[in-house]
């Protein structure tokens, strides 16, 4: 799925709520609902099964018991540029959540590796035995 192909479904799914957000800005807080909060329902992204399992256990924390992802922005005093915000985090997460890195390949550890480590111990082990007093 694409980033446009997304970023549509978001935009057809989402649900929006405007409420007063807390910080500064004087009469403007407590007169303008300028915090957005988006729901977006986990199902309404139309994801296959397995990548819908993905994004929940990824994002378990931003997910209601609605099954709904909820992200929401008061940074800015302005409604519009709030909304605009969210929606880039709600399509950041959801991109980040759907990523699949490369799939880790066991190594094994050197031969040079394994013998420093060894040189260590008995370093470790002939210093603790130095310290005992000696035996009579």
């Amino acid at each position: 799925m694409t980033a446009e192909e997304l970023r549509a479904r978001i935009e057809r799914g989402v649900e929006v709520e405007f409420t007063r957000s807390g910080g500064p800005g004087g009469q403007n807080v407590n007169k303008v609902n300028t915090r957005v909060t988006l729901r977006l329902a986990v199902k309404e992204l139309g994801l296959e099964e397995a990548d819908a399992d993905r994004l929940r256990s990824r994002l378990r924390n931003r997910i209601n018991a609605d099954d709904e992802l909820v992200v929401s922005s008061s940074e800015t005093r302005s409604q519009l540029h709030n909304r605009t915000r969210a929606t880039e985090r709600l399509l950041m997460l959801i991109e980040a959540a759907l990523h699949v890195g490369p799939k880790r390949r066991p190594t094994t550890p050197t031969r040079a590796s394994r013998e420093r480590r060894l040189s260590s111990k008995k370093r470790a082990s002939m210093t603790k035995r130095l310290r005992r007093p000696p035996e009579t």
